[in-house]
């Protein structure tokens, strides 16, 4: 994690004061139901709550820090602080349990802590593309394939495709919550040994997860390696708008572009310059987010019932994982609120080879009127080769042809150049994409 690309609720879940408080509520609810087990006093239980619910301030991580550079053990170095804290209750602290019921259970909250963010965050960006699609719903636009003019489009429409993406991977990221979302309280090897199941099933419930069924003293890591798959192909998808974007405000094209401040500069030497800083800076964060999967899968092999391989990648990953996408999420949804649209550049840009984008139409129209498609797709090409390479009328080339004119007649080849054809469906798309919202806005 960095500032320069941290927002801070999500970077505060992977800071010290938020673990240390979870690892307690942690503790303490399992000292709850050890005491009502009747395996630690309840006095006892009460205790742990009323002196170790103090804040986590610095000084008190500072000195977990400085405890944990002697034993050389995270949980042992808490535990001890806590013992400071609270006198002799402090030794029914941990009954049973061992630090992986601790530190799984308390990763499965951050990650679920995360999550939430991030869905919030996906909504923003739901929101955005929505705004933008009805905006532009009817506005033209060329589609393109191979980055070549292909048929007709509107700019709604890409919108509303970007706009189905991040719905599937808003459901994607709530089942990947679901996923995550379990808890281990097992102790060794995970056998319940020495601590009563029931008392995983109160922890999982008072911290909102649901308990693993078999922990083998560690959480299963194929739950991981889901989630942060998730998140990578979140990322992949918000890459996909952002590179949409800087094609689009390339200056060849220049259909949309994002938004430039006033006072913004574009370049230290050419002042001209309105470069997609934004839309390249996305690009590179979705890559940060992807390269966490493949040590995330590699989390899954551990030996035996636990081995810590795991620790020191999620310590890394977990972070700046989620971190990043927050940010970008954020940005996207910025980019997208504020972008700059250009419809005359657009529909400039479709009528540029003087009407090639309706040939698939001309082929269609000529196969329907009885010449076969073999024939007509020649008749097309030839006329669209030389519009393509003299740069001549596309309309004008076919009404020359005696080969178009015996087949169809002129007031049948203009209706095939019409762009409504290519957009009729429109509210079909925009019906399936945003459902009764469509539905609604269609009515007003």
């Amino acid at each position: 994690m960095i500032p320069r690309y941290s927002r801070p609720d999500m970077a505060a879940i992977w800071e010290a004061a938020n673990r240390f408080r979870i690892w307690f509520e942690i503790e303490a609810h399992a000292c709850d139901a050890q005491a009502a087990l009747g395996v630690i006093p309840k006095d006892a239980a009460a205790e742990i709550w009323a002196k170790g619910t103090k804040p986590y301030t610095q000084a008190r991580i500072d000195r977990i820090d400085a405890i944990e550079a002697e034993t050389k053990h995270d949980v042992i170095a808490f535990t001890t602080e806590l013992a400071e804290q609270i006198g002799d209750a402090a030794r029914f602290v941990h009954q049973g349990m061992t630090s992986s019921d601790v530190l799984d259970t308390c990763f499965a909250v951050q990650l679920t802590q995360a999550a939430d963010i991030l869905l919030a965050d996906l909504d923003r960006v739901l929101a955005a593309l929505e705004k933008r699609a009805f905006e532009f719903k009817d506005t033209p636009t060329i589609g393109r394939s191979h980055g070549i003019h292909a048929e007709p489009t509107t700019f709604g429409i890409k919108l509303a495709g970007h706009h189905a993406e991040f719905q599937r991977a808003r459901a994607r990221l709530i089942n990947a919550r679901a996923e995550i979302a379990t808890c281990a309280i097992s102790g060794a090897v995970g056998t319940f040994a020495n601590i009563d199941p029931s008392v995983e099933v109160y922890v999982a419930e008072k911290l909102g997860l649901t308990p693993e069924p078999v922990s083998t003293q560690v959480i299963p890591r194929d739950r991981h390696a889901m989630f942060f798959a998730t998140l990578a192909v979140i990322a992949a998808s918000v890459e996909r708008l952002a590179t949409e974007i800087r094609h689009l405000q390339r200056t060849e094209v220049r259909e949309a572009e994002e938004f430039f401040s006033a006072g913004q500069k574009g370049s230290s030497a050419m002042p001209h310059k309105r470069n997609p800083i934004l839309t390249e800076n996305l690009t590179g964060l979705a890559r940060t987010v992807r390269a966490a999967v493949v040590p995330a899968l590699e989390n899954v092999a551990l030996w035996h019932e636990r081995d810590i391989s795991h620790s020191s990648v999620e310590r890394m990953i977990a972070p700046d994982s989620t971190v990043t996408l927050d940010f970008a999420l954020n940005r996207l949804a910025g980019v997208v609120e504020k972008m700059l649209v250009y419809p005359e550049t657009m529909l400039a840009n479709l009528n540029k080879l003087g009407g090639l984008v309706f040939s698939g139409r001309v082929l269609l129209a000529l196969t329907q009127a009885g010449v076969s498609r073999e024939d007509a797709y020649k008749i097309v090409q030839t006329n669209a080769m030389k519009v393509w390479m003299e740069g001549a009328d596309f309309r004008t080339m076919l009404n020359a042809d005696p080969q178009v004119a015996k087949a169809m007649s002129k007031a049948d080849l203009d209706e095939v150049f019409d762009i409504g054809y290519h957009t009729k469906n429109v509210d079909t798309i925009f019906n399936r994409v945003f459902g009764s919202t469509a539905l609604r806005r269609a009515a007003q």
